[in-house]
């Protein structure tokens, strides 16, 4: 029993490995309430003048696009003399440098004025407050600005002092211009330290900061200015976003374009008007008749609207002539080119009637008509002895006639109105196309009532026969066109419109049979003529209702003006709501049209107006065959993708790759960073449209690839990779959401999600 050994005694230990999950969680609370005190945000408290527009709890605060905090209470305070709002909000923890005392908040929402729309953001968003850091010592309470701040001396552009007499109709955001282009705005205004005048800060954007020279003259270009009284009525307006909303003009007379670069610092002085700035474009001229000119009196007119002013006036060494300085409008720079006429008008009798009875009242005055616009500039002009032909300046009424040739017509002919003179040939010269004589004609005032879009004009000169078994038919208009010549006119229609371009363009036929003929003569403006001209057929359901008579360019280059006459039906077509469009041969991936017009050539087709509306004689072509879709029932809806995606009117509309839709029309957004794609649904298929639909582009083929799942191809169907179009997929459960409403927006993908595929939800369709 001794050999046993004896038992060790130790100490009971405290420790148990029980306690390790405790001190872990420990350190785990630990940790995340440590993390959680740090990101913390920061309260701040800004003082408003008013709450409306604010939520707690949804208000953020905004800079540069980026949200850095959230109101997330309001408060009264009564504590100042005027009581306020104390918007408690909560910043990130990264603008805590920031918050200092001169850093600015404001409210922005929406806000229409003259001077334009701003905040249009804030529709889809809400209402935010913007904030502007500044520097100060830190502090965590602000008082909100009642208005944003004007703009930042540190934006990139030339920021100007101007200094005026008085403001006039200036204000925040009011337009600078050059040359009617708006190149900058007003920052702000104040009264100067004299107290006498106007400080205006302008700010010019960086394209057109190197415009402003140290000469530059800048004038307030606000509203109307009428100047009125024995010599004559001037008015003058820059834009007219300038007579709404006030505005500053500015230019470099054209004798300082060599002015060095503006200082910043240096101001300039605002005048009242153009003709206080006489920022004018200086022009010589020389004339051989200077009678009645008055250096700083006569003035410069275009159309009786004035656009210059004679500054000196000296007699050449040859005592015959005279060479004359004037001072003219900047706007009229581009049109000082090759080819403008100056000369003197004053009283006379012509042919043409009584002219210049205007300079009876006003005295003589220099008339300029400007040449073609873009043609090389010029400074230095020869007036011209007399008045140009076609004076468009003297009352009555002034028209082109053309016709395909001249027969006996010379300049002085009559134009006759059932064998009453009321008028005269004033120039006969070919037409821009070469094809055909132009006639000037000028129709004396108190009969160019008589002439509207029903009137044909006829060559009226010498005899004409007709003979046959009968007998023999000998006519002339009258004597004095048997002499000299003339043309003649008759207005079948005396209610017809009169058209309203302010040099009116006829056809001349040979004979007053012709000229007579059946129908009603209609004008067509359209974008090309390409493979249209004289003859060209007008057509409905596949029959001639008319035909292009001739065909020319418009006034402005920029479209192709087509005479014709409609002979069948043409009461019915020669009504508002009447389309044409050019039908040309269409080949494409996915259609072939119009064949026959390779053989037949291209033609207009005409699509009458309903019943009812009033008469109209000027149309504009369609680019196409019109579209019906605004009378078709359906779900209309608008899908915004980032880009078209060869999307066009037309493409179908696919579920489940069944058709059940088509695209009507494709358009920029309003603030051009989206594409609008309209579509319509058929009102069987409106219940497959969803709060929780999914579209995408369905055109072309998707190719998906990878090293070791292969290669899988993917494709909506044969149409689509030819035409193009639009699929969807509808969720299902609770994702699928209630119907789509008529109008609603989706977001269009360019391609679709793998589980948008495997949507295949329940949903009853209507018999």
């Amino acid at each position: 029993m001794n050999d046993l050994p004896l038992a060790k005694t130790r100490p009971a230990s405290n420790w148990s490995a029980i306690w390790v999950l405790p001190i872990l969680a420990l350190l785990i609370g630990g940790w995340l309430g440590w993390r959680a005190y740090s990101q913390a945000g920061i309260e701040i408290q800004v003082l408003f003048d008013s709450g409306a527009g604010i939520q707690a709890g949804k208000t953020e605060v905004i800079y540069k696009g980026m949200p850095i905090g959230k109101v997330k209470a309001l408060a009264l305070d009564d504590s100042g003399e005027q009581p306020g709002v104390i918007a408690t909000i909560e910043m990130n923890q990264e603008v805590k440098p920031h918050l200092r005392e001169n850093a600015r908040f404001w409210l922005v929402k929406p806000s229409v004025s003259l001077a334009g729309i701003t905040g249009l953001e804030t529709l889809v968003s809400g209402n935010y407050i913007a904030v502007s850091p500044g520097d100060g010592e830190p502090t965590l309470k602000f008082k909100a600005l009642s208005e944003p701040p004007p703009l930042s001396d540190d934006l990139p552009g030339l920021h100007l002092t101007l200094k005026a007499e008085r403001l006039g109709s200036l204000n925040r955001d009011s337009p600078v211009f050059y040359k009617q282009i708006q190149v900058g705005r007003v920052k702000s205004y104040a009264l100067g330290e004299d107290q006498t005048t106007v400080e205006v800060k302008v700010y010019i954007e960086p394209p057109y900061a190197s415009l402003v020279r140290k000469h530059t003259r800048f004038w307030n270009a606000s509203g109307i200015s009428i100047n009125a009284g024995l010599s004559g009525f001037k008015l003058r307006s820059e834009s007219l976003a300038s007579i709404v909303a006030g505005g500053i003009a500015f230019a470099t007379p054209e004798h300082r374009k060599d002015s060095p670069p503006t200082d910043p610092v240096f101001p300039f002085r605002l005048y009242e008007d153009f003709e206080a700035a006489q920022a004018g474009i200086r022009v010589q001229v020389t004339f051989s008749d200077f009678e009645g000119l008055e250096a700083g009196r006569t003035p410069v007119l275009y159309n009786g609207i004035q656009a210059g002013s004679l500054k000196t006036l000296k007699v050449n060494d040859d005592l015959t002539s005279a060479t004359a300085e004037l001072t003219l409008d900047p706007r009229t720079e581009d049109y000082l080119v090759e080819g403008t006429e100056f000369w003197v008008v004053k009283p006379s009798i012509s042919l043409a009637g009584i002219t210049g009875l205007e300079a009876l009242v006003k005295g003589n005055y220099i008339a300029v008509r400007p040449g073609e616009k873009g043609a090389a500039a010029k400074r230095e002009f020869e007036a011209r002895p007399k008045a140009p032909p076609l004076d468009l300046a003297a009352p009555g009424l002034h028209l082109v006639l053309l016709s395909d040739s001249r027969g006996s017509l010379e300049v002085g002919n009559p134009i006759l109105y059932r064998q009453v003179k009321v008028g005269s040939v004033q120039s006969v010269q070919l037409a821009r196309n070469d094809q055909q004589v132009a006639f000037g004609v000028h129709i004396e005032p108190e009969y160019a009532h008589l002439v509207n879009s029903s009137t044909r004009f006829w060559n009226a000169s010498g005899i004409t026969l007709k003979g046959g078994l009968s007998g023999i038919e000998v006519k002339s208009e009258s004597l004095q066109t048997l002499l000299a010549g003339g043309i003649a006119f008759e207005t079948p229609d005396a209610q017809a419109p009169v058209m309203t371009k302010r040099v009116q363009r006829f056809a001349l036929y040979e004979s007053r049979e012709r000229a007579l003929q059946n129908g009603v003569a209609i004008s067509i403006r359209l974008e090309r003529g390409d493979g249209l001209g004289p003859g060209t057929a007008i057509r409905y359901r596949g029959l001639d209702v008319g035909k292009v008579e001739r065909i020319e360019l418009s006034d402005d280059l920029q479209s192709v003006l087509l005479y014709g006459r409609i002979t069948l039906a043409a009461e019915r077509i020669a009504r508002t709501g009447t389309q044409f469009w050019v039908v040309k041969p269409e080949l494409s991936l996915s259609r072939v049209t119009n064949l026959d017009t390779l053989v037949g050539g291209q033609y207009l087709e005409v699509l009458p107006a309903e019943q009812g509306g009033r008469r109209l004689t000027e149309f504009v072509a369609l680019d196409g065959p019109p579209t019906r879709a605004s009378s078709e029932s359906g779900l209309r809806l608008v899908l915004s993708a980032e880009q078209r995606n060869s999307l066009k009117a037309g493409e179908p509309v696919t579920y489940r790759e069944v058709p059940v839709g088509k695209v009507t029309g494709v358009e920029l957004g309003p603030n051009a960073n989206r594409v609008l794609v309209h579509v319509l649904i058929e009102p069987r298929y409106a219940p497959l449209v969803r709060g929780g639909s999914r579209f995408w582009v369905s055109s072309g083929i998707g190719v998906d690839a990878g090293l070791f799942k292969g290669v899988k191809v993917r494709t909506e169907s044969l149409e689509t990779i030819i035409a193009g179009g639009v699929a969807f997929a509808t969720p299902e459960g609770e994702e699928m959401g209630v119907r789509a409403l008529p109008g609603q927006t989706f977001a269009l993908f360019e391609e679709p999600q793998e589980q948008w595929l495997q949507w295949a939800p329940k949903i009853a369709l209507p018999q």
